[in-house]
């Protein structure tokens, strides 16, 4: 199982952020798209890093092509020795429409042919044919040698997809490499809905989808507080409500999204109560955190990306952390590294 960790994208920040990745001893490390261009602090990361896997954790795909992602990927992927993992989620209609600019319809069906359509791309470019891609959604038929991009010598980027519901999941199965499981997640979910999901749908020739799961972890009474926050926050989001069900809490979702509707936002924590943190939380001490997560996710996770609150959630902080999962058990479990 690979460890990994978050990084921030500011430019003035990802630097140190990187290199602190590698002196704790992690295996990867992921940033987010909120307030920057995800792919612009990666190439900084890139320059300042040797050994670690990076990637945006993930990238709005719906905000752009396929060729444009198609091309940020294929330059990081060149520039990093081929430690890039491209990471790409839906986002929610309201941004992709409204803050983006950008068409919204079926965004399972939509994120599959952005897949094919980007995968089509690196085999034109790998192959110097022709490029060829009708679809429902996307159409890219025009590739010169003037527009392609230098030889690559390492293999195109795997792909992770960001899933929650059903149908999502069902999509990163079929087409992609991995799969990002939001932390707004419980084993349960991941157990009875996640897995199986993946499992009825991986193509039989395909190998195993990696699964990437980002846990929220907390050791104090602040950074409990804290991930009660962010899973109100989380909850008020009708798409993660599946989650909240399965648990019999359905209408806990219903209640945050008034709230949030409303503005409420300071008064949404204290509606998620302590067995809700502690289904999606791992807590205690370090140690306890790491028996805790390999006991509920040791035999499926391909890695895990340690979810502090943000204001505890740099590298560094981690490394008493991350000392106790490889002491609980470095060896890859479930046949994967």
């Amino acid at each position: 199982m690979k460890i990994d960790a978050t990084i921030r994208s500011s430019l003035t920040d990802v630097a140190a952020d990187v290199r602190a990745c590698e002196e704790t001893g992690l295996d990867g490390a992921w940033n987010t798209e909120g307030g920057s261009d995800c792919f612009v602090s990666l190439a900084l990361a890139c320059e300042h890093s040797i050994r670690i896997e990076l990637g945006p954790a993930v990238a709005i795909a719906f905000a752009r092509t396929p060729m444009t992602i198609a091309y940020a990927a294929w330059d990081l992927q060149r520039y990093s020795g081929g430690r890039f993992v491209l990471g790409l989620g839906s986002q929610v209609r309201g941004h992709v429409t409204r803050r983006f600019s950008m068409p919204w319809s079926h965004p399972a069906e939509r994120m599959r042919e952005f897949v094919v359509a980007l995968r089509r791309i690196w085999t034109a470019w790998e192959s110097g044919g022709p490029l060829e891609h009708r679809g429902r959604f996307y159409e890219h038929t025009l590739m010169t040698p003037a527009f392609s991009p230098p030889p690559n010598p390492y293999d195109p980027p795997p792909v992770f997809l960001a899933a929650v519901g059903p149908r999502m999941v069902r999509v990163a199965a079929e087409v992609a490499d991995g799969l990002f499981v939001h932390p707004f997640c419980t084993e349960r979910y991941l157990r009875e809905v996640v897995l199986p999901g993946v499992a009825a749908a991986r193509p039989a020739d395909a190998p195993p989808l990696q699964i990437a799961l980002s846990p929220f972890v907390a050791s104090t009474e602040a950074e409990v507080e804290a991930v009660r926050r962010k899973i109100a926050f989380y909850g008020s989001t009708p798409a993660y409500r599946g989650v909240l069900e399965l648990h019999g809490r359905g209408e806990l979702q219903g209640l945050l999204a008034a709230l949030a509707k409303d503005g409420r936002w300071d008064e949404m924590a204290r509606h998620v109560d302590d067995e809700t943190v502690r289904d999606m939380c791992a807590l205690g001490t370090p140690t306890e955190i790491a028996a805790t997560l390999r006991a509920r996710f040791g035999d499926v996770a391909s890695r895990i990306r340690l979810h502090r609150p943000e204001e505890a959630n740099r590298p560094e902080d981690l490394a008493e952390l991350v000392a106790a999962l490889r002491e609980h058990g470095a060896a890859p479990v479930g046949g994967r590294s």
